[in-house]
């Protein structure tokens, strides 16, 4: 890993800046710390660390808004998410991390596109947990960013915004610790990763804290709109590289 000051103070940024929009929309942090992270250092290395960070964002949240999680939507996606952890796990083994990486781009792009399109409100029965679970779980643990399929779902089975926020952060609770398993078991957590998850903790509880006090004053459509470019820019830079 790279440690040189430039690095370290980009990653700092990065970091800052992807969990203030985790603590304004509960979910997002590892579509933006990933992609951009990827820039400097390699997957190998971002993906468990993300997943480390993102796990303790989502207790943080799963906890404050336990009153609000909609249980029913959570238990059918479980044994999907373990399912596609365990094929992404798998990926990883053989896949060229080069080709990762481009898909990647690909994937992240895609879903910027597919958010900023002028699509109208959908609803959808709960047997999409099928697909939404086994591709969370694949995506997450190839890139850390399965969260767009479980926004997807919950989006289709219209949960409140309050509902959506606290039932988001227990999947990724869930989620998370079935990728930390497998990543704990194919030996994915070096010492480096562990100690640059433990300096970052404190950027996370910064950011979080003020994507917090502001998620109030933004407009949900203008704030859609932000996230979706820079996932676009995000995502075009890694097709470049």
């Amino acid at each position: 890993m790279d440690f040189s000051l430039p690095v370290f103070l980009y990653a700092a940024v990065v970091l800052l800046f992807a969990y203030f929009i985790r603590g304004i929309a509960g979910f997002g942090s590892a579509l933006i710390a990933v992609p951009l992270l990827a820039l400097r250092l390699p997957l190998a290395t971002v993906v468990p660390l993300i997943a480390l960070l993102d796990y303790t964002a989502s207790l943080t949240q799963g906890i404050q808004n336990r009153s609000h999680i909609r249980w029913r939507e959570i238990w059918p996606l479980l044994p999907f998410t373990v399912l596609g952890v365990a094929t992404g796990l798998l990926l990883h083994r053989v896949t060229n991390p080069a080709l990762l990486t481009t898909a990647l781009g690909l994937f992240i792009s895609s879903y910027a596109v597919y958010a900023l399109l002028p699509l109208p409100n959908l609803a959808g029965p709960r047997w999409w947990a099928v697909p939404a679970g086994y591709c969370g779980g694949t995506v997450g643990t190839l890139f850390g960013t399965g969260g767009p399929f479980y926004v997807i779902y919950l989006t289709l089975r219209r949960a409140d915004k309050f509902g959506f926020r606290a039932t988001a952060a227990t999947i990724f609770l869930f989620d998370g610790g079935c990728r930390l398993v497998g990543f704990t078991v194919s030996g994915m957590f070096r010492r480096s990763i562990l100690l640059a998850a433990v300096a970052a903790l404190p950027l996370v509880a910064i950011g979080l804290r003020l994507g917090n006090r502001i998620h109030l004053t933004i407009t949900p459509k203008n704030f859609t709109r932000l996230i979706c470019l820079i996932l676009l820019g995000s995502g075009l830079m890694l097709l470049l590289k």
